[in-house]
C-alpha cells in the first residue's frame, strides 16, 4: 500500500510551467487533494488525505530536483515508511508528451531527482507514476526539460493533466499492483 506520494518539480515562478514540473501540475489538477491544507514541512510543502482508511501523505520537495532525496528522506524517516511504501510521480523523457506509465523499480534515465531520491535512500525499488513529455528533437535536454510545453502541447495539457490525477487517485484508492498492471503504458490523448 502507498502511504506517500511525492510529486517532484522545482520551486519558483519561473520553473511553474515547465515540463519538469509536470507533476506538481498534476498534484494541482488532483481533486483528492482539492484545498489542500499544504504545510511547509520536510523542505517542501506537505499534505495528507485519507485512502483505504490509511493516512496517505504527498510532498513537494522545495530543493530543487537534484536534492530532492533530502526531503523525500526527512518524510521517510519521521513516518517511518519503506521505499516500497512511496509512489514518486515525475516527468519522463523517455515516454511520449501524453503518456503515462506506472511502474517499480528500474533504471533513473538521467533523471536527476530519481537519482537524488536512490542515492539518500540506496535502492530503486520504489513506484514510480511517469508523466510522458517526449524526448527532444534536438537541444540539450536539460534546456528542454526547463522549457514551457509547445503551442500544441498547450492545448491538450489541462485535459492530460486531469486525466493523470485521475488515474493517480485510482492507483491510490484500488492499490498500486493492480495499477502498475493497468497503467504500465497509456495513452491519454
Amino acid at each position: 500500500m502507498i502511504k506517500s506520494v511525492v510529486f517532484l518539480g522545482n520551486p519558483g515562478p519561473e520553473h511553474a510551467q515547465t515540463r519538469h514540473n509536470v507533476a506538481w501540475m498534476v498534484a494541482d489538477k488532483a481533486n483528492f487533494l482539492s484545498k489542500p491544507d499544504w504545510q511547509k514541512k520536510f523542505k517542501g510543502s506537505f499534505t495528507h488525505t485519507i485512502f483505504q482508511n490509511e493516512k496517505c501523505y504527498f510532498l513537494k520537495p522545495e530543493t530543487y530536483m537534484n536534492k530532492s532525496g533530502e526531503s523525500v528522506l526527512a518524510l521517510m524517516q519521521f513516518f517511518k515508511n519503506t521505499p516500497e511504501e512511496m509512489l514518486v510521480v515525475h516527468d519522463d523523457l523517455e515516454l511520449d508528451f501524453g503518456q503515462i506509465g506506472v511502474k517499480k523499480g528500474g533504471g533513473l534515465a538521467g533523471h536527476n531527482g530519481l537519482r537524488s531520491i536512490s542515492n539518500v535512500l540506496s535502492t530503486q525499488n520504489f513506484y514510480r507514476f511517469r508523466l510522458g513529455i517526449s524526448r527532444p528533437t534536438h537541444g540539450n535536454v536539460s534546456s528542454y526539460v526547463l522549457s514551457k510545453f509547445s503551442g500544441d502541447e498547450q492545448i491538450v495539457l489541462s485535459t492530460c493533466l486531469q486525466k493523470a490525477a485521475d488515474i493517480l487517485e485510482i492507483c491510490l484508492r484500488e492499490g498500486i499492483q493492480a495499477a502498475e498492471i493497468k497503467y504500465q503504458k497509456i495513452k491519454l490523448i
